[in-house]
């Protein structure tokens, strides 16, 4: 066994001594500090109120020690609300049926149909194969990540990784060959330019989330509650501005930083345009599906964007814009895209379409909806009983009382930041997002820029590889060292939060909401 695989097999185990010890603390301790809450006097709180701080409590703990799949405790949060008589059923479970959601299962099935058929591996060999790109090591490095940035926009992100991970191999394959007809072996397990790809595949597959509101689940997390507590909504249009220069600028960090750090030690790479051709071959010409996918893909996006230039021709307030908001607001925009792939046919006679339903509901992701669903109605159930009052007066209380904009955007972008790096993204944006928008509200301010700045943080998870999917996927190639992603990972944190993320909200996004 190599010196690596020692090194990773070392690694795996300590998570999971680490992991069984987290998920036995969190099962017993989380129903523990839950019936101290209830039975501790809390004055200005509500009976109700004061039953669902205690729910809080255990749902909070065990989304982050997740002694039970993530998604049940997402479950178990409103049912016990039920349960002790905080909401009736029907309040309770209201959010599920949230229009959010439906936006997310459209995003889900569109991109399994662009997976099932080879859609986002055209894409991606496509980049590759430009002529600017070529043999050099450099712009590969660039290609990949650009490659990796603009599907996980569209596409799940863990889905990304998965597709962009076996190129990525095929690239440093190349590389080795190369240095073998040469009479130079390498080991890519120590080779710098292979631990650099495969970071550069994982990060950009994060940093191209925050692209979209469909891009990454904080992503709309934040605008659902934003959209439930506060009556505060965000077009997919809006959105996709301060997305598109939080990616590129996120990019050009992760990018400089990695190729600094792990810089190729060759000119060009021979064999990699010959790989890229050939898997290009494989693919072969565009079929029907491809073709079927590209137009219910381009009618969802056309649908989305359409609000925002009406916007910039007729102003915010026509008519028509009104009219158009009210017939094709974006769940519906992605549903009608996602349900044209089963109208679409691919072979009429034999009637087979563009979807069958068994693809598409291995597409959605059922855990990550549950999850979204139960954190919008734990939201909702804050601010029905008074909690979100509560615990915004008490967040601002200790802030001093009145806190500026930067240190409240600041506070809750870190703290999104780390709790997503040791446990999911999706269970930290659905803890931090209801306490940061009250408290927002609290202190008088718009919650809007601390709701973007918590989704934002969220998606930059580069520290461990716990902390994402793509993250987990290129390490298990065993050509990233632990301290390597570590190291890299806090370099890219630090300078994203304090040279994008603030900044951004602070001025780009406050402004554009006005």
């Amino acid at each position: 066994m190599d010196k690596m695989s020692k090194e990773a097999l070392a690694v795996k185990r300590a998570e999971q001594a680490f992991d069984r010890k987290r998920r036995t603390i969190g099962l017993f301790g989380g129903p523990i500090l839950a019936i101290l809450v209830f039975l501790t006097s809390i004055n200005g709180l509500t009976l109700e109120a004061h039953k669902l701080l205690a729910i809080m409590v255990l749902v909070a703990i065990w989304w982050i020690t997740e002694p039970v799949p993530i998604p049940v405790t997402s479950l178990i949060g409103p049912t016990l609300a039920i349960v002790t008589g905080v909401v009736p059923a029907n309040a309770a479970f209201a959010a599920f049926a949230n229009p959010m959601i439906f936006l997310f299962m459209g995003g889900f099935i569109l991109a399994k149909a662009m997976m099932t058929h080879g859609l986002d591996k055209r894409f991606a060999y496509w980049l590759l194969s430009r002529s600017w790109v070529g043999s050099n090591p450099k712009r590969i490095f660039l290609a990949v990540g650009l490659a990796a940035a603009l599907c996980s926009g569209w596409v799940s992100n863990t889905a990304t990784a998965a597709m962009m991970f076996p190129i990525c191999l095929g690239l440093l394959t190349s590389i080795k060959e190369m240095f073998a007809a040469n009479g130079r072996e390498i080991d890519l397990h120590e080779y710098k330019y292979a631990t650099g790809l495969m970071l550069m595949t994982a990060y950009a597959c994060s940093i191209g989330g925050v692209l979209t509101p469909i891009g990454t689940p904080p992503n709309l997390i934040m605008l659902g509650f934003l959209d439930q507590m506060c009556d505060i909504h965000i077009s997919f249009f809006e959105w996709m501005t301060w997305g598109v220069i939080a990616m590129i600028v996120y990019f050009i960090i992760a990018y400089i930083a990695l190729y600094r750090m792990f810089p190729a030690d060759v000119e060009r790479i021979d064999g990699a345009e010959d790989f890229i051709r050939t898997k290009i071959h494989e693919l072969g010409g565009w079929t029907r599906a491809q073709k079927n996918t590209t137009i219910a893909f381009l009618i969802a996006v056309v649908l989305w964007i359409t609000p925002g230039f009406l916007s910039i021709a007729l102003g915010s307030t026509s008519p028509v814009l009104k009219m158009y908001s009210r017939l094709f607001p974006e769940a519906v925009a992605a549903m009608l895209g996602a349900l044209i792939l089963f109208l679409l046919p691919i072979n009429f006679k034999e009637r087979k379409f563009t979807l069958a339903w068994k693809d598409a509901m291995a597409g959605i992701e059922w855990g990550t909806l549950i999850l979204f669903g139960g954190g919008l109605a734990m939201g909702g159930m804050m601010y029905k009983t008074g909690l979100s009052k509560w615990v915004g007066d008490a967040i601002v209380g200790t802030m001093g009382g009145e806190p500026s904009m930067v240190a409240m955007v600041a506070i809750f972008s870190v703290m999104a930041l780390l709790l997503s790096e040791l446990t999911s993204h999706t269970a930290a944006t659905n803890m931090i997002g209801p306490l940061a928008i009250t408290a927002a509200v609290s202190a008088g301010m718009s919650p809007v820029p601390v709701a973007v700045g918590i989704a934002l943080s969220a998606s930059l998870g580069f520290m461990l590889p716990v902390s994402t999917p793509p993250n987990a996927i290129v390490y298990a190639s065993g050509y990233i060292p632990i301290t390597k992603m570590i190291h890299t990972g806090v370099i890219i944190d630090v300078l994203g939060i304090a040279c994008v993320t603030i900044p951004l909200v602070l001025y780009f996004v406050t402004w554009v909401v006005g």
